[in-house]
C-alpha cells in the first residue's frame, strides 16, 4: 500500500468529476460568465464562507503572477507572517498549488479536506441551482478550508484565468489587488484585442482595495484608471523597467512595502523566492533550464534570460498546447536553437499542438545549419538531448508548463515532492 494511497485516491476523485457534463464551463463558455462566481460563492456558504476570514493580496496578468506571487509570498514568509498562496497550474502534483508558510498543504490533509468536501459537492450537484462545482473551484474550496484552519493572517491569491470571472474573483474584499503586463494569451476566451484583455484582468479591482500594476501602455493603463475611479480605488503605476523580471521584483516590493513590510524583509524574502519550471536551472553539465514559457511575453523573457548565461550550443525541446499562438512563440525562440527537438506533453486534459506541425511551423525561422527532430515521447526527447550535448551546451525545455513538468520529473519524482511538501 502506497504511503500516500489516501492523497492519490483523492486526486482521482478530483480529475474523475471531468466525466460529469458542467453547468457552463469557464474554459469553455464565456456566456452569462457571471455564473462561475455565482456557483463559487453558493458553494464557498455551504462551507461557511471561510474566505471571509482571511486577508488577500490578488494577482492577475498575462505573464508574471506566478513570479510575483510566490515573491511576495517568500517577503511575508520571512518576515513572520502567517502566510498561503494558490496558484496554477501545478508542476508535478497537486499540491503544490496550496502553500502555507515554506510547505505544500500535507498529503494527508489534502485527502481528508477532499472527504470533507464530498457531501457538499454531491448536495450542491443534486440541489444547486448551478450544479456540481468545476475542478477548479472545489479545488479552489480546499485552499481556502486549509487556510483558514491554519489560521492565515495574509493569502496571495494568483488568478486563473482572466481575472473578472475568474473563481478566484469570488473574494469580496482584497486588500490589495495587482496586474502584471497585458499580452495576448486565451484570446478565445479573454478577447482578440489587448483593450478586452485589460477589461476582463481589470475585474479584479474593487472597492476597499489599493491596485498596483505595471503596465505602461496608456491605452490600457485608461482602462485601469476609469475602473479604478469608479470603485474608488487608488492606481498605483510603477515606473517603467529593463525587463520582465525587474518589473516582477518591482510589483512585489511595491506590494508588501504597501502592507508595511520592512524593507529589510523584502530583500531577503526577494533572494529566497524560487519558483519550479520559470527558467529553473535543474542541472550543470551540460546545463538543463526548465521554462513553462507559453505565450509571446513569457518567450521575450526567456531569450532575454537565455543572454545571461554563457553556452555553446543551444538543444531546443519544445511542445506547445494547441490553443495558443504557435507563431508567436516559434517565431522568436527557433532562431535562437542549434538543434531542436519538436515534441508534445502527455496532459490528457489539454490538447497539445502536433510536433510535425510546429516543425512544419518553424522551418521558415531555422538558422543555417540547425537540426531537428520529433518525437511524440517527451522523455525520449530530453534523453537524446542529454546524450549528444556537450558540458558546455545548454538544454531548454520550453513552451508549456505541462511539458516542463513532464520533464521535471527526471530529477524531483512526485514522491519526492509529497515527502518533502517542497518542489526544491
Amino acid at each position: 500500500m502506497s504511503k500516500f494511497e489516501k492523497y492519490y485516491k483523492a486526486v482521482n476523485f478530483l480529475e474523475g468529476l471531468n466525466n460529469l457534463p458542467l453547468q457552463g464551463d469557464y474554459m469553455i463558455d464565456k456566456h452569462h460568465a457571471d455564473v462561475y462566481l455565482k456557483r463559487m460563492r453558493y458553494f464557498l456558504e455551504f462551507l461557511g464562507n471561510p474566505d471571509k476570514k482571511i486577508k488577500f493580496i490578488h494577482i492577475a496578468g498575462t505573464s508574471g503572477k506566478g513570479t510575483v506571487t510566490n515573491t511576495v509570498h517568500e517577503i511575508l514568509n520571512v518576515a513572520g507572517k502567517k502566510v498561503g498562496s494558490f496558484t496554477s497550474p501545478s508542476v508535478t502534483t497537486s499540491i503544490e498549488k496550496i502553500k502555507v508558510k515554506d510547505k505544500y498543504i500535507a498529503p494527508d490533509e489534502f485527502a481528508v479536506i477532499v472527504d470533507y468536501l464530498k457531501p457538499f459537492i454531491d448536495k450542491a450537484y443534486l440541489e444547486g441551482p448551478y450544479g456540481r462545482p468545476s475542478y477548479f473551484e472545489i479545488f479552489l474550496a480546499i485552499a481556502m478550508v486549509y487556510f483558514h484552519g491554519q489560521k492565515c493572517e495574509w493569502v496571495v491569491l494568483e488568478v486563473g484565468l482572466g481575472g473578472r470571472y475568474d473563481t478566484t474573483n469570488v473574494i469580496e474584499k482584497p486588500v490589495v489587488t495587482a496586474i502584471t503586463n497585458i499580452d495576448y494569451d486565451h484570446t478565445e476566451l479573454l478577447g482578440k484585442t489587448l483593450k478586452k484583455i485589460a477589461y476582463d484582468k481589470a475585474g479584479i479591482i474593487k472597492q476597499g482595495s489599493v491596485a498596483f500594476t505595471t503596465e505602461q501602455h496608456s491605452s490600457l493603463l485608461k482602462i485601469f484608471s476609469e475602473i479604478s475611479k469608479e470603485k474608488h480605488v487608488e492606481l498605483n503605476v510603477l515606473p517603467q523597467q529593463n525587463n520582465y523580471r525587474e518589473y516582477n521584483k518591482e510589483l512585489a516590493t511595491a506590494i508588501t512595502r504597501y502592507i508595511g513590510i520592512d524593507d529589510k524583509f523584502i530583500t531577503q524574502g526577494i533572494k529566497a523566492a524560487r519558483l519550479v519550471c520559470r527558467f529553473e536551472i535543474i542541472q550543470d553539465e551540460p546545463k538543463v533550464v526548465l521554462d513553462g514559457a507559453h505565450n509571446r511575453s513569457k518567450i521575450k523573457t526567456t531569450i532575454d534570460n537565455l543572454k545571461r548565461l554563457s553556452f555553446r550550443k543551444l538543444y531546443l525541446i519544445i511542445g506547445i498546447a494547441d490553443n495558443k499562438d504557435h507563431v508567436s512563440i516559434l517565431e522568436q525562440i527557433i532562431p535562437e536553437a542549434d538543434h531542436i527537438f519538436f515534441t508534445r506533453f502527455q496532459n490528457k486534459d489539454r490538447k497539445c499542438a502536433h510536433p510535425k506541425e510546429l516543425l512544419a511551423k518553424s522551418k521558415q525561422y531555422f538558422k543555417k545549419g540547425t537540426e531537428s527532430e520529433t518525437y511524440l515521447d517527451s522523455g525520449s526527447a530530453l534523453s537524446k538531448a542529454l546524450k549528444i550535448a556537450k558540458p558546455n551546451d545548454l538544454i531548454l525545455v520550453a513552451g508549456s508548463f505541462f511539458l516542463a513538468g513532464e520533464l521535471r520529473k527526471r530529477w524531483y519524482s512526485e514522491d519526492k515532492v509529497l515527502k518533502k511538501r517542497k518542489s526544491f
